[in-house]
């Protein structure tokens, strides 16, 4: 089957490789779709990051391995044991590999495992014609949802996850920092919860066009607009009740600490390539905090796909397609130079 075979920085291969077995347990998908994520990006630029040149301690998986963690597809094969899913099944997969037993699973926060992996990093993802997982991934998606979608709901349920952190509901305030993929989803997400009053920031006019024409209505750019005085005047004084970091540079952070409310949080669900200072005293005089934000639970999967079956996500102008052998220059190259914002590959 065709694939594409993550090496190592700069070498990811379109070729064939062996289509997988199928053992108890697992299921075997035919992928419709399988999106390109941001870290797959830091990946084939900058990595190996993640991906594990030695057995990862979950999967015992290494170099080279087929990328994607964010894909939809087909039942076509179900190994001994599996009690839910069957061939011919509508699924996505949330691509998770916990150990079950380090505090913060005992906790039921799985998404921070402290030996964590994803499937399409440490072990052989979706970004191929067929790709297995263990049942306990499965998603299934309703009739409503499409591919397309379907293959959304990974990146959109990081994004749920971050919103459902800021704990903002009907008649807050809330800011975004960056309309890329994760911010357009975490305006979804909170409008999916009841949140109308929502101020995004982008210096990019195009990021800020494709925000708009989905339905946002206070898009700024932060270098002819002072987001901090933007939010405060709309707030009159009080600031926002959460501000989300999307963008993952220093002046985004400095600036929606600048908008916050006293009390509040500032949630972070985004990847910094350079280590940032910042101003303590900020936090400290308004008691306002920095909130981390990885992954998801079954819970923001399960909500995503609630909301994609009742038509509340709308992938018009920001999501495109392309065929896996154009994997490099209309996917990785058109994403790191901005030319596009989220690309789903078609298997």
């Amino acid at each position: 089957m065709r694939a594409a075979l993550y090496r190592g920085r700069g070498k990811v291969e379109i070729t064939d490789v062996p289509e997988p077995d199928c053992p108890p347990g697992h299921v075997k998908l035919r992928v419709a779709h399988n999106g390109i994520c941001g870290t797959d990006l830091h990946e084939y630029y900058a990595g190996p990051i993640f991906f594990p040149t030695e057995p990862h301690p979950l999967t015992g998986a290494t170099l080279p391995l087929v990328m994607g963690h964010e894909f939809a597809g087909t039942v076509v094969e179900a190994g001994e044991g599996v009690r839910n899913a069957a061939p011919g099944d509508r699924v996505t997969a949330e691509p998770l590999y916990v150990c079950g037993s380090c505090a913060p699973c005992r906790a039921g926060r799985y998404n921070v495992c402290r030996q964590i992996g994803f499937h399409g990093l440490m072990a052989h993802g979706g970004m191929a014609e067929y790709t297995v997982v263990p049942e306990r991934m499965l998603h299934p998606l309703p009739d409503e949802v499409s591919w397309e979608l379907g293959a959304m709901v990974e990146p959109m349920a990081v994004a749920y996850h971050a919103a459902r952190l800021g704990e903002v509901g009907p008649g807050d305030h809330a800011v975004i920092f960056g309309a890329g993929p994760i911010g357009i989803g975490v305006w979804f997400a909170l409008r999916g919860e009841g949140v109308e009053d929502i101020t995004v920031v982008e210096p990019s006019a195009e990021r800020r066009a494709a925000i708009a024409a989905l339905g946002a209505a206070d898009v700024i750019d932060p270098r002819e607009t002072d987001p901090a005085r933007h939010v405060m005047r709309r707030t009159k004084g009080a600031g926002a009740a959460a501000a989300y970091d999307a963008a993952g540079v220093a002046a985004a952070v400095d600036s929606a600490l600048g908008c916050l409310g006293a009390h509040r949080p500032l949630v972070s669900v985004a990847v910094y390539e350079r280590p940032l200072t910042t101003d303590l005293l900020k936090l400290v005089l308004s008691e306002t905090r920095i909130q981390g934000s990885l992954c998801y639970t079954a819970q923001d999967y399960r909500r995503v796909i609630d909301l994609m079956a009742a038509g509340h996500y709308d992938t018009a102008g920001w999501v495109s397609h392309i065929p896996l052998d154009a994997l490099y220059e209309e996917g990785f190259a058109a994403l790191h130079a901005g030319a596009k914002m989220k690309v789903l590959v078609d298997l």
